[in-house]
Order: C-alpha cells, then sequence, then structure tokens
C-alpha cells in the first residue's frame, strides 16, 4: 500500500490523558484522581444542557438536523448576526479543518505565531501548504512581526486569543487594528475557544456584522466554559460567502442531535457562565500566588489554565500522574520545561499545587 506522504509525515495531535487511561497504568481508583490537563470545566455541564439532554434521549433513533436550524438561529439573534454568518462544527477543530478544506492548497502559506494551537500546523500540513511561524513576544503573538510575513502566497494567519497553550491576550486596541490591517486576499481566523472568560472581550463580532471585513472568521466552542467538551460542538462566525464556502466542504450531519440541544440550553444559561467565570478568576489568582510562592516561572493567564515552569516537564507530569493528579506536559509545543495546568475546583487547585511541590521537592 502507498501511503500519502503528507500524511504518513503529518504531526500527531496529543491530547491530555483521560482518568481512566491513567487510572489503568499506575492502579489507582479513578475516582481518586483529579484531571487538570484538558481546560475542562471543573463545575461540569451547563444543568440546563443536562436537562435539556435528558428531556431529548428518546429521539437519538433519528438524524440530527443537519442544518442546525434551531440552534443557528438561535445564536443568531443572541450575536445580532443572520443565520447564514455561521457554522457548526463538530468541535471548534472541525471548523479550523473546514478552513483548510476551503481555503488551502499546496504552496499556499499560513502564518502563525510561535507557541500556536497544535491544531494550526496540522491543518496547514494537511493540506500540503507551507507554515510560517513568526518568533512569539513574551509568549504571546508579535501582531507587527505576524503582519510583515504576510506575502502574495498567504491564505490563512491563525491568531488564538486568548492563545493557547500560553494563556496570553492581545489587547483590544491591538487586535483590532491588527484585523483592519491584514490584506483582503489573506482569511484572518481569531480563535476565542476561551473568550468567555475575558472580562473585557474585544469586540470583533460588529466589524462583520457592519461588513468592514469579509475575510475574518471568529472561532468559538460551546466545551470551554459552557462545559460540553465530550459533546463536541463549535461553531464559525464569518462573512455569508465565507461561511458559504465552508458549509460546502464539512460532512452531513456533522453535529449530533444531542450536541445541538445541549448547546441551545446552554445558551440561555448565563448562571452557570458566571458561576465558572467567577471560579477561574479565583482559580488564577490562587495559582499565581502559589507559583511565586514556589518560587517558579510562569506566564499570567487569561484564559482557565496557566503555563508554569518546572524543569523536566515531562517527569514532573509523570510523577503528578502517579500521585493522581494529571496536568499537562508541554514538550509537543516546544517548551519540554513547561507544564500547563488547567483550573479546577479550588479543592483541586490546592491538591495540584500540593503534589506539584512534593514532586519538586523530591526531585532535588
Amino acid at each position: 500500500m502507498q501511503f500519502s506522504s503528507v500524511v504518513r509525515d503529518l504531526p500527531v495531535y496529543i491530547p491530555g490523558r483521560p482518568i481512566e487511561e491513567v487510572a489503568r497504568e499506575y492502579g489507582l481508583d479513578p475516582k481518586e484522581i483529579i484531571k487538570l490537563a484538558s481546560n475542562e470545566n471543573p463545575l461540569g455541564p451547563s444543568p440546563l444542557a443536562v436537562k435539556a439532554v435528558r428531556a431529548f434521549l428518546r429521539k437519538i433513533h433519528l438524524y440530527p438536523d443537519g442544518n442546525v436550524f434551531y440552534l443557528k438561529n438561535a445564536l443568531a439573534h443572541k450575536l445580532g448576526m443572520k443565520p447564514e454568518n455561521i457554522v457548526f462544527g463538530n468541535g471548534s477543530n472541525e471548523i479550523l479543518e473546514l478552513v483548510g478544506h476551503a481555503f488551502l492548497e499546496r504552496n499556499a502559506e499560513v502564518v502563525v505565531s510561535r507557541y500556536c494551537f497544535a491544531v494550526y500546523p496540522i491543518v496547514a500540513r494537511l493540506f500540503g501548504a507551507k507554515l510560517v511561524e513568526v518568533p512569539d513576544l513574551n509568549y504571546g503573538h508579535d501582531l507587527t512581526g505576524m503582519l510583515a510575513a504576510i506575502t502574495p502566497e498567504t491564505r490563512v494567519i491563525f491568531v488564538a486569543n486568548p492563545n493557547n497553550p500560553t494563556g496570553t491576550r492581545v489587547p483590544n486596541e491591538s487586535l483590532v487594528k491588527f484585523v483592519m490591517s491584514v490584506p483582503d486576499h489573506v482569511l484572518v481566523v481569531v480563535d476565542e475557544a476561551y473568550f468567555e472568560y475575558l472580562e473585557d472581550p474585544p469586540d470583533l463580532i460588529s466589524i462583520i456584522r457592519e461588513g468592514r471585513r469579509t475575510n475574518l472568521l471568529l472561532v468559538r466552542t460551546f466545551s470551554k466554559i459552557y462545559g460540553l467538551a465530550g459533546l463536541r460542538i463549535g461553531y464559525g462566525i464569518g462573512d455569508a460567502r465565507v461561511i458559504a464556502m465552508l458549509e460546502k466542504v464539512r460532512e452531513p450531519f456533522n453535529v449530533n442531535a444531542i450536541a445541538q440541544v445541549a448547546a441551545l440550553a446552554a445558551l440561555d444559561d448565563t448562571k452557570h457562565v458566571t458561576r465558572t467565570r467567577r471560579l477561574n478568576n479565583r482559580s488564577l489568582r490562587f495559582f499565581e500566588k502559589e507559583i511565586k510562592r514556589l518560587g517558579l516561572e510562569y506566564v499570567p493567564s487569561a484564559a482557565n489554565f496557566v503555563l508554569v515552569k518546572v524543569g523536566a516537564g515531562a517527569r514532573v507530569c509523570q510523577e503528578m500522574q502517579r500521585r493522581g493528579v494529571i496536568v499537562r506536559p508541554m514538550d509537543s509545543y516546544g517548551l519540554p520545561e513547561w507544564i500547563r495546568i488547567s483550573t479546577g475546583t479550588m479543592a483541586e487547585n490546592r491538591r495540584c499545587i500540593d503534589t506539584l511541590s512534593e514532586v519538586l521537592r523530591l526531585a532535588k
């Protein structure tokens, strides 16, 4: 068999390890393990979503609505957009892949920042595009450098705000100026997976709504603050012509029926969103204080995780797993001395810091 050279050499996305896998490896009780590795919501899913799913389960023998009609219209109303400005995907990752299908081909260029989300390089290489990596600015985006990297061959430029895995954010005015400065032939993809955690988020939707830029695509998800990661549902917001191209290349029934029902209910769960944001802010303050107490370097975060420099990141993660605490090693991101810790409940946060402190003490 002759495998595609593109697929054969494609880097593989490495997710955070599930609780059950760690329990099997180390002979631990799954109930005693905490997972702070995948930026999940420690409060669980939206209660309104859970209620809606339970009421819907008797209908799962039917195919889902291929056009996501009710959810799309409800979201459009909430955002002040039209339904034709929104496309849904099997998680926001699928929206990123749809961008590849619609915009990329061999010899096209994709501009990213160093320490960008791992899926961006994978999408670029999957479609044979050339990846142009711009050096970071304090672990975040150098927007000036990214603008300078654009050439006539550039098709897509990715910016995550806040950024994963570093947690950095771009100042609102700088981001708007950047979006307005990118040439028309380049699609600007602003990944806003952690958008809801910002107290003062940038208003990029108005740029699309008012037609000031047709080459802007916002990507968001229900996985994080709404707590629906297991259902895999995300969406893109953009000019109707861009969305139409993404609709052409998405799979039929790509968003399952349960995800649609859950997301529709979660949209109205402002109480859950507020509680999650409040807990996250408290957790970030706790981690920053404790990390400073341990004398460790970290990157101030605007998301629901914190990047911490611990020395041998993979080894520290392994030793923490042995003690029932799952965090994320960052060697696959070119940060072998760092780990990423998701915010949890306050009890989980304290256990994580106690475990990290123990592992570091024993390593001396």
